[in-house]
């Protein structure tokens, strides 16, 4: 990568990230308007990537499956939401066939995208949720950042050549150590007095921390394997320097689902 490359991204995460953090710290109409704006353009990307002759019908049909659930977490709770999530990926299935394309695809994007959002919901509603999505979120870019720093300096042996090769263990490595050590930190100091972590200690943020990594780069990993199968290089090329929007949060995606079940054990006294 170039240094212009690297002027880019940095560009790109410099404008991008003041507004993710801002939705999520404020949470309401921001944080609805945010999820819904990545779902519409999740969706689309999705359906480009996978059914480019159709791409209309297929991010229509993911759309749907994926928002319903969302708006139904803050309404009615987030069993309603998983409930729906599986009828909006079978509507999927059903109009991905009528216009002849993969009705799998369809419904394997409903899932995909939806799950991560449904459970992005219930975590910012849940008590002390503005300060828990703020960990996710410094997790997962503390695990790409290190991860790409260590690996660029580092190198040696590849992650996974097959289907990233770009990835080595270095940067493996490296983003393990800066997952962890943001969520200790971000704990330790409560971000300045800003967040509250009730209930959560050192021992259980390093936790935290650590699988919130290894999940990111799963996650990355597996939207490599993803484009690969559909015989893409990005998702997309909405964001300069990072490609589509899907190449920005595919660690999140899989994070939450870690965040999400540590925070519920830390909210039925679990972890104590």
């Amino acid at each position: 990568m170039t240094a212009r490359d690297i002027i880019i991204r940095a560009a790109s995460a410099a404008v991008l990230a003041p507004l993710a953090i801002a939705g999520l710290w404020l949470g309401g109409w921001a944080f609805a308007g945010l999820m819904g704006v990545a779902a519409l353009l999740l969706s689309w990307e999705w359906a480009k990537m996978t059914a480019p002759g159709a791409a209309k019908w297929m991010a229509a049909a993911v759309a749907v499956g994926v928002i319903v659930p969302g708006l139904a977490v803050y309404m009615a709770g987030i069993s309603l939401g998983l409930v729906l999530l599986s009828f909006g990926a079978i509507l999927a299935y059903l109009i991905a066939h009528a216009v002849r394309r993969s009705p799998i695809d369809a419904a394997y994007g409903v899932f995909y995208l939806g799950w991560p959002l449904v459970l992005l919901v219930w975590l910012r509603l849940s008590a002390d949720g503005g300060s828990w999505m703020i960990l996710l979120f410094a997790v997962t870019w503390a695990s790409d950042v290190f991860a790409y720093l260590i690996g660029s300096l580092v190198k040696g042996p590849k992650l996974w050549p097959r289907f990233s090769p770009n990835k080595t263990w270095s940067g493996f490595i490296g983003g393990l150590v800066g997952g962890t050590a943001m969520a200790v930190l971000l704990v330790a100091t409560e971000g300045g007095g800003y967040l509250s972590f009730a209930g959560i200690s050192l021992w259980l943020a390093a936790l935290t921390g650590l699988a919130g990594a290894l999940a990111t780069m799963a996650g990355d990993l597996w939207e490599s394997a993803l484009k690969r199968r559909y015989g893409v290089k990005d998702s997309g090329d909405l964001i300069p320097g990072h490609g589509g929007l899907l190449d920005r949060v595919d660690g999140l995606m899989f994070a939450v689902v870690v965040v999400a079940a540590i925070k519920l054990a830390v909210d039925h006294g679990l972890t104590s």
